[in-house]
């Protein structure tokens, strides 16, 4: 680790970031950056200041203050990301072209799944062309439908305010939401090799006047915008996720940022995006152990799967990325839910069917619990001199619900029995229990005022 951050340091003060808007470099060279032609140098004294100042921790509000996560430290939590353009219908299930309602669609039928912790618009209103309607509506959708954390992204800084104003309304009044941020922007502006994003840097600037939390993302391609090899590509990418650290804490110092390194592989062959395999695995864990070494709030990426189908590729890929995104520590795993078609599709199927994944690997992290109780060595010596087996036993029973997890879409019945059950397979049983939510759920968290209120202001479709 300590390697790959040295290169990380070096090349941030040799090569620099190019293209920095000159707002963002006027800042940066006050606080101790150097020009060197079209490049600004970061010196490791501006990383290490900016790292000094980053908070180590921090919450991530839900309406319900009951759903608020804490992000950092030996937390994991799973939850969505991603801008896909189709769905895969429920009924039909073929591909189409994404939508408003299915957008309002996938937020309530996530409301109401347990293992999801925080939910970032999966896909992109592909039916609303004008941006400021987009943003506006896609922020709607999530206060109307969800009291967990949320997050969006703004297509440009003068989107911000207004929006803001919309979350002051459900927050309870002007500056409410400043308070209690209850939702978190992703920004991307940092684009890969190594240079800034003037639109992406003005919308953090706005992010930051408001106090709404960022999750400054990287997403380097192994091999096209960074290095083919992984030692290589996580020097890079490193060193480009510090430099949006610098970047926000020389605007605000403190201001809450997830450290968002999320290493993505393209297939060499073709140069298609790849999201699922060994190489993205052991990436995004890899990036997970070098933010939270360095003491960051980590974000990666994970369960991005290429199959389009819920399929045997789609459960080795969701299970092996995720799995090791988790084991590494990563404190938000994005994508981690819903999402198909290497980002391009996303699936009411699969929320219900990650959902369930995520409990096993949340299982799995707890690991082994050694404890007297646990150890049972009275249990053991009552069971062989008395019955011969633990069946029924007071130590089996106390340890059911605490330590097993019990899956209500996996399969556990003997052939006989799921035959006799019309040999149902994963992806109707998941199909089944996703359109029993949306029939079920149809929440309104706006108050009939409130809701008024932003449609007055707000062109809410």
């Amino acid at each position: 680790m300590t390697v790959i951050f040295d290169t990380a340091l070096r090349l941030l003060a040799e090569l620099g970031m190019g293209e920095t808007p000159d707002r963002l470099a006027h800042a940066l060279v006050k606080a101790g950056a150097t020009r060197s032609g079209d490049r600004i140098q970061i010196p490791e004294t501006l990383v290490r200041s900016a790292m000094a100042a980053a908070p180590r921790q921090f919450p991530l509000h839900g309406r319900d203050p009951s759903r608020s996560i804490e992000v950092g430290g030996q937390h994991v939590h799973f939850g969505t990301g991603g801008a896909a353009v189709q769905t895969l219908d429920l009924h039909s299930g073929q591909y189409r072209a994404s939508t408003l309602q299915d957008l309002r669609d996938f937020t309530r039928l996530q409301d109401r799944l347990t293992n999801i912790s925080w939910f970032t618009r999966c896909c992109i209103a592909t039916d609303i062309e004008d941006t400021f309607e987009l943003d506006v509506n896609t922020a709607y959708t999530l206060l109307r439908n969800t009291t967990k954390p949320v997050a969006t992204a703004f297509t440009i800084a003068e989107h911000v305010r207004p929006i803001v104003d919309m979350l002051d309304i459900a927050a309870g009044g002007p500056g409410a939401f400043s308070q209690r941020p209850f939702l978190k922007t992703h920004i991307s502006p940092v684009i890969s090799p190594m240079r800034y994003a003037e639109d992406a840097v003005d919308v953090t600037f706005a992010c930051l006047e408001h106090n709404i939390p960022v999750s400054c993302i990287t997403a380097a391609q192994a091999g096209a915008t960074a290095p083919a090899t992984l030692a290589g590509f996580l020097a890079q990418s490193l060193a480009e996720t510090l430099a949006s650290l610098v970047m926000v804490q020389t605007i605000k110092p403190g201001h809450p940022m997830v450290f968002s390194n999320w290493p993505l592989v393209i297939d060499l062959r073709t140069g298609a995006f790849s999201g699922g395999g060994g190489e993205i695995a052991v990436l995004n864990a890899a990036s997970a152990q070098l933010s939270n070494w360095l003491g960051l709030p980590s974000g990666v990426a994970a369960s991005m799967t290429d199959a389009k189908a819920v399929d045997a590729q789609y459960g080795v890929e969701k299970a092996m990325t995720s799995l090791a995104a988790a084991l590494a520590g990563g404190n938000l795993i994005y994508e981690s839910s819903g999402m198909m078609a290497s980002l391009l599709g996303v699936s009411f199927e699969a929320f219900v069917l990650d959902d369930e994944m995520h409990a096993h690997t949340y299982r799995a992290l707890r690991g082994v619990e050694v404890t007297p109780e646990n150890l049972g060595f009275d249990a053991i010596c009552e069971a062989i001199l008395g019955e011969g087996h633990f069946l029924g036993g007071t130590h089996t029973l106390s340890a059911m619900e605490r330590d097993y997890f019990y899956p209500r879409i996996a399969d556990r019945d003997t052939p006989k029995a799921w035959e006799d059950k019309g040999a149902p397979d994963a992806w109707s049983v998941a199909r089944s229990k996703a359109q029993a939510i949306l029939d079920e759920h149809h929440p309104n968290y706006l108050t009939a005022d409130q809701d008024r209120e932003i449609r007055a202001r707000l062109p809410i479709l």
